[in-house]
């Protein structure tokens, strides 16, 4: 049974019910049906066109005297109650029967609360939810099932997750379906500047959660009353610990209170309350599944009047990392794209609104991906930062790097993620959420803190998988160890040591992508290098003639650009240049026509105000375009930020790096018939190249 049929029979989820046939159900000839006041408050119109008549049109929907229900249309849901029925206390809704809707609202009863949070209302939690339920409803609806066994009943639950993923709407849904007395502590509430008085007001608390039994006491924020307490220097928080521990141990065993604790730190929670006894089980609700974020969207929307092209499942792929709050923000802020766009015919001076303009409003699938534009996860938004507009046609040559990079990453190619592919790379380009490094920033001065630094970093990536975790500047925290000489107290050291640690522990179900980029690979630490950790090693050369022309090509797509100019011919004297100084060269020849536009519109407004008489003289066509006179001018600064030594260099380094890998080698087998006779069968000729021939 859903959620309104329940509340109409006063039943909660696992009561047993005996159903009968009904000897004679007719159908209506009347019907009176009033709305609840407090659900249309702002709302005009007429009520019976815009949400009952579409409600009873294609359905013969059986009534009954006294029963509430819910419709939802118009981007509002409207609870309406049945006041009268003829013929007899229930019957069905036929096309012919007349529904009278005249009348003053009805004030809702105490006990009518179809808005309550039910388990309807919880998403993508379907696995905690379980385990939830057994260790809640049993103890307080079936306490005799433990008695008969003769163990004692949980006591405790500990909620722990990223903020925002439904730990409190899962107590708040649980306590209502089960009918328990629910009492909420939030953390901070208990404490007082008095002492003796926080302690006080926890004692209370538990007092009443037994006065009211079967009773469920939820304590939010749980890290902020009971932490370490070998930890805190505040004499009432040690205090607050120990009146807690001794509560919890003092319940008794069938007095039918559970006490349920959330946090999104349970490792600064006092350890003495993490065993069995206080809090029996702890339960991780985490950042859900593509599955459980469907869900979830199908929960914020139910509300909602959605257009015909809004695909929940698209959304629901496009939105890993997200968790429930994120998911009713993104919900939130694509309605309000659409409210945007009806503000014209809205009147922001009267209260009320009509019920035919909200009727003609919804929500369409242009509302959500701008929505997706503007959102990102929560857990990111320290360190998130904005997946560029940048695609591979944005990038000039390197045909084989992209190849590889493409290759080398199953989340670009789903279905090619159950092949061995590396998962860690030096580049990459993805379409998942992006975590940003700069090396230094991991470093601090406190002794302890930047290996800290390291671990948060990887599990937010973890809670946020898919996720890619780019580290620029490598070579600034991972270097060879042993090479700082000690210094800020072998920091550098700590952290690379944290980070191998971090790297091997990758779980193989979480998507995580590992990439760094740096020039100095020749300072690196071997043991980063290795396979299992950054499994390929990929050399982005120098551009070649035809990458040149690409990148110029790339530069210039959304310039104007005159018929003169021959990008062929820039890319062929351009030799050794790298991208971002063929980048230059480009800026710098817009530079130069935009202040030839400028001088040329000087001139023509000094000839207009001495000559007002005289006729505009014919604009050049190419007057704003890119000339090939602009690229010879700025042909002239072009300089190169690579040196022919530097390109020697990462040369000799690839090389270097292919050889201890036994990639591009000739091997030779001794001449033994195939037998090694203690010599190495695969020892390579390149062990004595000349350096020079080495560079060619």
């Amino acid at each position: 049974m859903n959620k309104v049929v329940r509340s109409n029979l006063r039943v909660l989820l696992g009561d047993v019910v005996s159903v009968h046939q009904c000897p004679d159900v007719k159908y209506g000839e009347h019907v009176h049906i009033l709305p609840l006041d407090d659900t249309i408050e702002g709302v005009t119109g007429n009520l019976f066109d815009t949400y009952l008549k579409p409600y009873f049109m294609d359905a013969y929907r059986p009534v009954r005297k006294g029963d509430l229900f819910l419709v939802r249309g118009g981007m509002r849901s409207i609870e309406f109650k049945v006041i009268e029925t003829l013929p007899g206390e229930y019957c069905v809704v036929a096309p012919d029967t007349e529904i009278y809707c005249e009348g003053d609202p009805v004030k809702r009863e105490n006990e009518e609360r179809l808005g309550e949070v039910g388990y309807d209302d919880v998403g993508g939690v379907r696995r905690q939810m379980a385990q939830i339920r057994e260790l809640v409803e049993l103890p307080l609806r079936h306490p005799q099932l433990f008695k008969s066994i003769g163990v004692k009943p949980p006591k405790g639950i500990l909620l722990y997750g990223p903020p925002g993923s439904g730990k409190t709407l899962i107590a708040r849904a649980v306590a209502n379906e089960t009918g328990a007395f629910f009492f909420c502590i939030n953390g901070p509430e208990i404490m007082s500047k008095l002492a003796g008085e926080s302690e006080s007001n926890l004692r209370k608390a538990f007092e009443e959660a037994e006065k009211n039994a079967p009773s469920i006491i939820f304590i939010d924020e749980i890290d902020s009353i009971a932490p370490k307490r070998e930890k805190t220097n505040g004499e009432v928080e040690r205090r607050i610990v120990s009146q807690l521990l001794t509560l919890m141990d003092g319940l008794k065993s069938r007095a039918h209170v559970i006490v349920i604790g959330a946090t999104n730190r349970p490792n600064s929670i006092d350890p003495a309350l993490r065993r069995f006894g206080r809090f029996d089980r702890e339960i991780d609700i985490g950042v859900p599944d593509e599955v459980g974020r469907l869900e979830v969207l199908r929960i914020h929307t139910k509300n909602m009047k959605l257009s015909d092209d809004v695909d929940l499942e698209r959304i629901s792929k496009d939105t890993h990392g997200y968790v429930g709050a994120d998911l009713a923000a993104l919900c939130t802020e694509a309605a309000l794209q659409c409210i945007r766009e009806k503000m014209d015919v809205i009147d922001l001076e009267d209260e009320t609104i009509d019920a035919e303009i909200l009727n003609s409003m919804a929500v369409s699938n242009e509302h959500f991906q701008t929505a997706l534009g503007t959102s990102n996860p929560s857990a990111l938004r320290e360190t998130v930062v904005e997946v560029p507009n940048v695609s591979w046609q944005d990038i000039g040559g390197l045909e084989n790097v992209k190849r590889e990079l493409q290759e080398s990453s199953s989340m670009v190619h789903p279905d090619a993620a159950k092949l061995c592919w590396p998962k860690q790379l030096l580049m990459n380009v993805s379409q998942a959420n992006f975590i940003s490094v700069k090396g230094p920033e991991l470093l601090t001065m406190w002794f302890g803190e930047s290996e800290a630094n390291v671990r948060e970093i990887f599990d937010k990536a973890r809670q946020s998988a898919p996720c890619v975790l780019f580290f620029d500047e490598l070579d600034s925290i991972a270097t060879q160890r042993g090479s700082s000489g000690g210094d800020a107290g072998g920091a550098a050291d700590r952290v690379l040591n944290q980070l191998l640690t971090e790297m091997d522990g990758m779980n193989a179900k979480k998507t995580v992508f590992i990439i760094g980029a740096t020039n100095r690979p020749d300072i690196i630490d071997s043991e980063l290098l290795r396979p299992g950790r950054l499994d390929q090693l990929i050399y982005i050369p120098l551009p070649d003639e035809g990458s040149r022309y690409q990148i110029f090509k790339a530069c210039m797509r959304k310039s104007p650009i005159s018929k003169d100019v021959d990008l062929s011919a820039l890319a062929k004297y351009t030799q050794g240049f790298s991208g971002a100084d063929i980048t230059e060269i480009c800026q710098r020849a817009c530079k130069y026509a935009i202040r030839e536009n400028i001088e040329k519109d000087i001139e023509r407004e000094r000839k207009s105000a001495a000559n007002p008489e005289a006729m505009d003289e014919d604009i050049d066509d190419d007057v704003s375009k890119i000339k090939a006179t602009h690229f010879e001018e700025s042909m002239k600064y072009a300089r190169r930020s690579v040196s022919d030594a530097d390109i020697r260099k990462y040369q000799a380094f690839a090389q270097t790096l292919q050889q201890s890998r036994g990639f591009g080698t000739e091997f030779r087998f001794p001449e033994t018939g195939g037998r090694t006779n203690g010599t190495d069968p695969f020892a390579t000729s390149a062990a004595g190249v000349d350096e020079d021939d080495l560079y060619s």
